[in-house]
């Protein structure tokens, strides 16, 4: 059924921008994600969406404990919509609910902060999935994220400030370790699965009046 409806809705989008899904789905992953604790800064939640689109990191955890999420639409960009943006703002401490279900998925929960020294980002164990814990602006991770995280990574860095601007550190970090699970033998790509139901949400979101549409062809299918 789903190869069905998106063979039925490729037909409203161009043949170019329907090549151009078929293409991007087999880089998309979800062996990395990225949690983003309390980040106040529009341009900075932002640009971190941007850089996870380009690097192909499908799923992003956003926690509000006392910040709300906004995003800039001028450097976002349009990536949100082709992301998946899964947010945890219901709970007494949202930031411990965020790391048990990744845990629970079997994620090693990894933290970047300037303050530890565990690892390199370059020499972060890459043996299972991956979730890049980033902090709010000002302070960085919370203490639940000190006391539960798995590993923990540093960037080097060689001048006087004490630490990269967020959005530059996630650019950074999942420079590297895209790089390195693209070189590795880990199965890091989706299912087929989960690549028909995301070619599928994609088309949804590039078609104008898709509920109408999606009605008719059930309505056919019925018929």
């Amino acid at each position: 059924m789903t190869v069905e409806l998106i063979n039925y809705l490729s037909q409203f989008i161009s043949e170019n921008r329907r090549a151009k899904f078929d293409e991007i789905v087999n880089y998309r992953t979800r062996y990395v994600t990225v949690v983003l604790e309390d980040l106040y800064q529009p341009h900075n939640a932002s640009a971190v969406l941007r850089s996870c689109d380009c690097f192909g990191v499908q799923d992003i955890h956003i926690i509000e404990n006392k910040n709300a999420y906004t995003v800039n639409p001028d450097i976002a960009l349009g990536s949100p919509k082709w992301l998946n943006l899964h947010k945890y703002k219901k709970e007494e401490n949202n930031t411990l609910n965020c790391i048990t279900q990744l845990k629970a998925k079997g994620y090693k929960i990894v933290a970047t902060t300037p303050h530890k020294d565990d690892y390199t980002i370059e020499s972060l164990p890459i043996d299972k999935p991956i979730a890049l814990i980033f902090g709010t602006e000002l302070t960085g991770i919370s203490d639940t994220v000190r006391e539960h995280a798995d590993e923990f990574v540093k960037i080097p860095m060689f001048g006087f400030t004490e630490s990269f601007n967020i959005s530059v550190s996630a650019a950074l970090c999942l420079n590297t370790i895209i790089s390195r699970i693209h070189k590795s033998n880990i199965h890091w790509q989706l299912s087929e699965e989960e690549k028909e139901e995301l070619i599928l949400t994609w088309l949804r979101n590039s078609i104008n009046k898709v509920e109408m549409i999606e009605k008719k062809y059930f309505e056919e299918k019925r018929s």
